[in-house]
């Protein structure tokens, strides 16, 4: 697809209806954000948790690593994720693609391989918003990628990694990334109900 067909940007109307997670920073609606480090599929679940309805989660076939639905269990309903598994590692962005232009859930997750390029990326975002337009849901997209991520052309970008104690279980969370806030990273633990909370600035 041509570069100049890539241009449109997010309308004022989807950055006012942000996603507030911990009510401390916001995820853009009808946006591609990555999600990288060794725990970036429980920040997806938290992620997942701050809304209501079906999510879509698509993972390469060949992988071994799955969700274990006891464990998600204990941060959302199970029944909510509607899992998808491609065969081909091409496939994984286009599934992306076709589900956030169709706009019928708020949250579709993908585990990619390998961060994707720039092209993908604004695809991604362009789908979104014809999501949005279609449907009103402003679809979020989180992209989960190893290592420290490298997604070119994403909203934000997020890594979650453990920082556990003897005593209590924790975690960082450090914005790498993000075109209307500068980098910054916080603590995590888990309240009395299990539920995450922002203890303090890392």
């Amino acid at each position: 697809m041509s570069k100049a067909l890539l241009t449109r940007h997010s309308s004022h109307r989807t950055a006012s209806r942000a996603l507030q997670v911990f009510g401390e920073y916001a995820l853009t609606r009808a946006r591609a954000h990555e999600v990288c480090g060794s725990a970036r599929r429980r920040l997806a679940l938290w992620i997942a948790a701050e809304l209501s309805g079906p999510l879509i989660w698509v993972r390469p076939d060949w992988h071994p690593d799955r969700l274990h639905m006891e464990g998600v269990a204990q941060m959302i309903d199970p029944g909510r994720i509607l899992t998808t598994s491609v065969k081909r590692g091409e496939d994984l962005l286009w599934v992306l693609e076709e589900v956030l232009r169709a706009g019928v859930v708020p949250l579709v997750v993908g585990e990619l391989p390998e961060p994707p390029g720039l092209t993908p990326v604004r695809r991604l975002h362009l789908a979104a918003e014809t999501g949005d337009e279609a449907r009103g849901q402003g679809p979020i997209c989180l992209l989960l990628t190893p290592g420290n991520g490298g997604a070119a052309g994403v909203e934000s970008r997020w890594q979650l990694s453990p920082d556990h104690r003897p005593d209590q279980s924790g975690w960082t969370l450090s914005r790498l990334r993000a075109r209307q806030a500068p980098p910054k990273a916080w603590q995590i633990k888990l309240s009395s109900n299990q539920r995450p909370k922002l203890v303090q600035a890392a």
